[in-house]
């Protein structure tokens, strides 16, 4: 007996990488929707495959999302069943999604969501932070200064927060955070369910260090603890001396102040405004 209704759009999460994780719902649903909606045709092509599925695939991604959700819904008003599926994890997590679910919604179309993996939610578990309230994010702005004007607001968020991150966009982003938020715990966990899954766990300024000497590689979440004050080392008068005997040696104010900001564990911005109480004196 089919589990599949006619005339509905079934959200079904794909594995994030071991492809052992997927249901055996999902996989039933894939053998029977009229169509499946991918992501990536290609990608999605080979884990059909895998798993001898034969149905055929429309693509359905960023690019084409608005469009293509206008073509879903009508084939759902039309009796065709569906199933929604992104490259990796649940769609509209991150990925395309949100538009047709949205739509379906609107237009009181059954739908329904078969849960599985996600990579967030086992990064926060796997990752050994603090998990009875937390913020997920996504990706962060791809630009620096995007970046940690985002940053800036959740820097003193009291539970913790997931992030994707690229790999060659890290060590840069594990240095906002330390400029914003000061040096708190976090971890950064690679290639989940993966052959070469690894977590890495301490401050900021420890992450950052590891990452320096060998670039990460592989799709990466990066999570912050819950923000605690830092004991502070020294005061403003200390980092001030040290931002002006950094410049006195040729370097530049804004690399100093990182500098300064990062081995006495507290903000960019309170080094700056050391700087500048120092100068109005």
């Amino acid at each position: 007996m089919s589990i599949v209704e006619k005339g509905t759009l079934y959200v079904c999460a794909t594995p994030i990488g071991n492809l052992g994780d997927i249901t055996l719902r999902v996989l039933e649903v894939l053998r029977e929707v009229d169509v499946i909606a991918a992501e990536d045709t290609r990608h999605s092509r080979k884990l059909l495959e895998h798993f001898g599925i034969t149905t055929p695939l429309t693509s359905y991604h960023q690019h084409n999302e608005k469009g293509k959700s206008q073509e879903l819904l009508r084939r759902l008003q039309d009796g065709e069943s569906i199933a929604l599926i992104s490259d990796a994890g649940m769609p509209g997590i991150s990925d395309p999604g949100y538009e047709v679910i949205h739509m379906c919604l609107e237009e009181k179309v059954p739908l329904d969501v078969l849960p599985g993996p996600n990579a967030g939610v086992t990064a926060l578990v796997l990752s050994g932070l603090p998990s009875e309230h937390f913020l997920f994010h996504g990706f962060l702005p791809a630009t620096q200064s995007a970046r940690k004007r985002e940053l800036e607001k959740y820097a003193r968020l009291p539970f913790t927060q997931i992030f994707y991150e690229a790999p060659h966009r890290l060590v840069d982003t594990l240095n906002n955070m330390i400029e914003v938020c000061g040096d708190q715990e976090a971890a950064v966990v690679r290639e989940l369910t993966k052959i070469h899954q690894t977590v890495h766990r301490g401050l900021l300024t420890k992450l950052l260090t590891e990452f320096q000497a060998t670039p990460p590689r592989g799709e990466i979440c990066l999570l912050l603890a819950p923000f605690k004050e830092q004991p502070v080392q020294g005061g403003p008068e200390d980092w001030k001396r040290e931002v002006e005997e950094g410049i006195k040696q040729g370097h530049q104010p804004k690399e100093v102040m990182k500098y300064v900001a990062q081995k006495y564990g507290v903000s960019k911005r309170d080094v700056y405004q050391a700087t500048l109480e120092g100068k109005g004196k």
